[in-house]
């Protein structure tokens, strides 16, 4: 029975999974839920994933809801370079998987971008809305100097050693959820040098097209920037 991934193809957990399988041609079949049809908040999506959200593996019956937690089953199943073996490397790599996952995203994503691009992600009066927009941008800053900084410094080409990982492609997935809201990263040059290598992946043009029509389709919309 084939694996199949559920995604969103705007969803930007949903984008680094199909990277890796669009990168090394992993036999995962990919559904594509449509989002104004509610698809993922209803059955029979919702028996699979009961949080109503997306990624979802399945295979064989076996399911896997988390994005992270999908990328590592899968770089395990077919011995992917992406996840080293080696258990201090393994946990480097865990270790910034959850750094983007915890702090960055939770500032980035949900109080500066989703705000200003999903209307169920804006806040209830526009005092709350600039306020929240203001606390992100002030912790998104902080960890953006932090990546700048620590994890990548001057003449780390990957986040963890020289060679591309799981952490990488899952970063760079979050991090470029601000393509709709036209985000750049020139201040940061650490973090500029380390998403044009990791952007040469020949997955992420597919992998984008949705989000690139996204930020076409507001284009003309001002937004906040980090």
């Amino acid at each position: 029975m084939a694996m199949k991934l559920y995604v969103l193809l705007v969803s930007n957990t949903s984008r680094p999974i199909r990277a890796m399988i669009g990168e090394y041609n992993l036999p995962v079949e990919e559904v594509a839920l449509d989002f104004y049809k509610g698809e993922h908040t209803s059955e029979p999506y919702v028996a699979l994933n009961p949080n109503g959200l997306v990624p979802t593996l399945v295979d064989d019956g076996f399911v896997l809801t988390e994005s992270s937690a999908i990328m590592k089953y899968l770089a395990d199943k077919f011995s992917l370079p992406l996840y080293p073996k080696g258990l201090k490397e393994r946990a480097k790599v865990n270790e910034l998987m959850d750094w983007f996952n915890t702090g960055f995203y939770r500032d980035y994503a949900y109080n500066v971008v989703y705000p200003q691009i999903y209307p169920h992600h804006k806040r209830p009066s526009d005092e709350a809305q600039v306020k929240t927009i203001e606390w992100g941008k002030a912790n998104t800053q902080k960890w953006l100097k932090v990546l700048n900084d620590h994890w990548l410094g001057k003449n780390r080409k990957y986040l963890v050693g020289d060679q591309l990982s799981l952490a990488d492609i899952f970063g760079y997935a979050l991090i470029t959820c601000g393509m709709v809201t036209r985000d750049e990263f020139k201040a940061y040059p650490n973090i500029q040098r380390w998403l044009n290598e990791v952007g040469k992946l020949q997955s992420w043009p597919k992998v984008n097209e949705a989000l690139a029509g996204f930020r076409e389709y507001v284009k003309d919309q001002p937004f906040v920037n980090v």
